[in-house]
């Protein structure tokens, strides 16, 4: 078994286009397959606005559904005329008489009061709980309580219904409020207060309350509520053209879509509905991947990054169908947003706002009122998108998440006034979704860390995190290799200026010149920048050993980040800062002390690669101008000029940049930005005369 996966395995990644094929045929299948299986109505509408298309006649009669407001008005109507059912316990009355009658006559015994009386008070009390219980004693439910706290009932007595009301009937509270009045009442009762204590005792519930009875009754009435009211005749004119969709017409056409869309389940043909669900999504597939091969082919060759962008959006997709299939409340619970800002955490605005477009467009076929989908996704996702375009802080998640809320309610807000005209009929409980959306869509910070984790993808914020300058390896160098952590400072702002003008990512380039010299910390000493005056341990080394030893901070540092676990981006920085140059101090050196020996320039030669982004050729350039602008002794406007320029010269006649997508326009840029960021760190002030003085000298004379 595990020898056929091992052939397998081969197969694919010889085969990288038949996988690449395999996905986009699986993204496919899968968004199809969830869709909702229905044709759908042609026409768009909304409430307010203009019926643009032709007059429309109804091709069959159907019924006028009733509106959530005029449903909503008929449940409550049914609900008030439905009675609470209460059932008689025949037993609790007279089990209670008899009761307080035995509890009388034993407490009667324990008392000195006058044995001539008793019979008076068993009879007093016996026939303030035969009235008690006659009447009947309940507990008034406030689910039926409306402005007098009275309400209609049905008692059951033997099978016997008959309608009453609380008015009729005691409750608790006025069944003790009658007994403590008949007692006050009577001259002869001395004892009052212990009477009073004995009948109350034995006042219970005789009417109860059976609420499993009295809800199925509600629900017998409540589906038999029609759901409709009136009738539209065939070839009835429904709405004329140019004319405004107002409540009545809005609620024909809606009519008239539910009929046919209900018409087409029943007698559609569902391979028809499926090819064509196919066909739509296929389209926007191969839009996503015609923008992939003609705009990011390193996504597009790569079947990692290509799976993980499918798997976003076909999550989305199915997640958003279900919705639909179960009839969520409200599909603006759905996080739509939480798309565009993973795939520009992961990858680039440009990116993000393609998908994310391909992805409402798909979407916006299945879901009802389709324009306010799209007008409502496509803004929320663009200010998403736009929010988080340079990721420096954490809190810009929850910036962002504002700015999204922000967008969704003037939005929303907006669409309400423009259809119904009135402020008035705002319902702003329809903002609560908005609400939630937004906090879910903070579940793209995890998800983008297990993206991370899973696919083996270096994010923005991955990139904030390690360039923090606490982080445990930087630490270390700015404690074993002062002078390299001071170096790779400097180099790490030379680096992110000149991408900044030139355009790139400013966060990776930044990260990776931070790291880029941490094999050094392993032996710093053997680096000028952290040696101290007067020892220089290559003194006892040869030329070769020496060569080597510099060398090896790349392999070193290359071995520490893996140690680490720091992203193959970053360590693509320390692979190329020296690219395939020569450590020409000790190779001179060499040829001046043996000029007749035979040099082997293979050992004073760095491995390589060469650099093969805009980013690691910034870096290599800022790496080896910052370096170098340290031997200058008087530094100068023209001293700085000239070494930047020499510098960046020596790499490109080394040929160190071919392999970067750098052209020659960005490097003249980069060479202004690092002789003005030198010249403002030697605090070198530019002599203004000198010039002026220069270009008088260079026009001609008189003689």
């Amino acid at each position: 078994m595990s020898k056929k996966k091992t052939n397998k395995n081969k197969f694919l990644e010889q085969n990288p286009q038949l996988f690449r094929y395999a996905l986009m045929f699986f993204c496919v299948a899968i968004i199809a397959i969830f869709l909702p299986k229905h044709p759908r109505f042609r026409f768009e509408f909304e409430k307010g606005k203009v019926w643009l298309n032709e007059d429309l006649v109804s091709p069959y009669n159907f019924a006028i559904l009733k509106t959530a407001e005029e449903l909503a008005a008929d449940r409550d109507q049914i609900l008030q005329s439905i009675n609470p059912i209460y059932e008689f316990q025949s037993k609790v009355g007279p089990d209670q008489i008899s009761r307080m009658q035995a509890d009388l006559t034993t407490k009667w015994a324990n008392t000195t009061f006058d044995p001539d009386d008793e019979q008076f008070y068993y009879e007093v009390a016996t026939d303030i709980l035969t009235k008690i219980y006659a009447d009947g004693v309940m507990s008034p439910t406030k689910k039926f309580q409306i402005d007098d706290n009275h309400y209609n009932f049905t008692l059951l007595r033997d099978k016997i219904s008959t309608v009453k009301n609380t008015v009729d009937v005691f409750t608790q509270e006025t069944a003790f409020a009658y007994a403590d009045e008949i007692i006050k009442k009577s001259n002869r009762i001395e004892h009052k207060e212990w009477l009073k204590r004995i009948v109350l005792d034995h006042i219970q519930n005789n009417f109860v309350y059976n609420e499993q009875l009295t809800n199925k009754l509600e629900a017998d009435a409540l589906a038999n509520i029609s759901t409709t009211r009136g009738m539209v005749q065939k070839g009835e004119l429904i709405i004329a053209e140019g004319a405004t969709i107002d409540n009545e017409a809005y609620q024909k056409i809606e009519s008239l879509r539910n009929a046919y869309e209900e018409e087409a389940r029943i007698g559609g043909d569902i391979k028809v509905v499926i090819l064509g669900q196919v066909l739509i999504v296929g389209m926007i597939v191969f839009l996503l991947m015609a923008f992939l091969f003609l705009f990011r082919k390193d996504i597009y060759n790569d079947n990692r990054l290509l799976g993980l962008i499918l798997l976003v959006i076909t999550s989305m997709l199915v997640l958003l169908s279900w919705a639909v299939s179960i009839k969520l409340p409200n599909l603006y619970l759905i996080p739509f947003c939480i798309v565009p800002i993973i795939i520009r955490i992961l990858f680039d605005t440009r990116m993000a706002l393609n998908i994310h477009l391909l992805m409402v467009l798909v979407a916006a076929y299945f879901v009802p009122n389709s324009f306010e989908f799209v007008f409502l996704q496509l803004t929320a996702g663009m200010v998403a998108i736009y929010s988080i375009k340079t990721l420096i802080k954490r809190e810009q998640f929850l910036l962002s998440a504002l700015f999204i809320l922000a967008t969704y309610v003037v939005a929303y807000l907006g669409m309400v006034l423009i259809r119904n005209g009135n402020v008035d009929d705002v319902r702003w409980l329809d903002f609560v979704p908005f609400i939630v959306s937004v906090i879910l869509t903070l579940l793209a910070y995890p998800l983008i860390y297990a993206f991370e984790r899973f696919f083996g993808i270096t994010s923005d914020v991955t990139l904030m995190e390690l360039t923090n300058t606490n982080s445990k390896l930087l630490r270390e160098m700015s404690y074993k290799a002062p002078g390299t952590f001071q170096h790779s400072l400097q180099v790490a702002n030379l680096a992110e200026a000149a991408i900044y003008q030139i355009g790139g990512n400013s966060l990776l380039i930044r990260a990776g010149a931070l790291y880029h010299d941490i094999g050094k910390t392993l032996n710093p000493q053997y680096f000028i920048e952290n040696q101290t005056k007067g020892y220089n341990p290559h003194d006892g080394l040869t030329f070769e050993q020496s060569a080597q030893i510099i060398i090896s901070h790349v392999s070193k540092g290359i071995e520490m980040a893996r140690k680490a676990n720091l992203p193959e981006e970053i360590i693509d920085f320390i692979k190329t800062h020296h690219g395939t140059t020569r450590v020409d101090y000790f190779y001179q050196s060499y040829i001046k002390t043996f000029p007749e020996k035979f040099v082997d320039e293979d050992l004073f030669h760095y491995p390589g690669p060469i650099p093969f982004s805009k980013e690691t050729a910034v870096l290599m350039l800022a790496d080896s101008v910052e370096a170098a602008s340290k031997s200058i002794k008087e530094p100068d406007a023209k001293s700085i000029s000239n070494l930047v320029d020499k510098i960046i010269d020596y790499k490109l006649e080394q040929e160190q940049l071919k392999n970067s997508d750098i052209t020659l326009q960005e490097v003249e840029k980069i060479r202004e930005i690092f002789k003005n960021m030198l010249m403002s760190i030697y605090h070198v002030r530019v002599d203004y005369d000198i010039k002026k003085d220069k270009k008088t000298e260079s026009q001609p004379t008189g003689n």
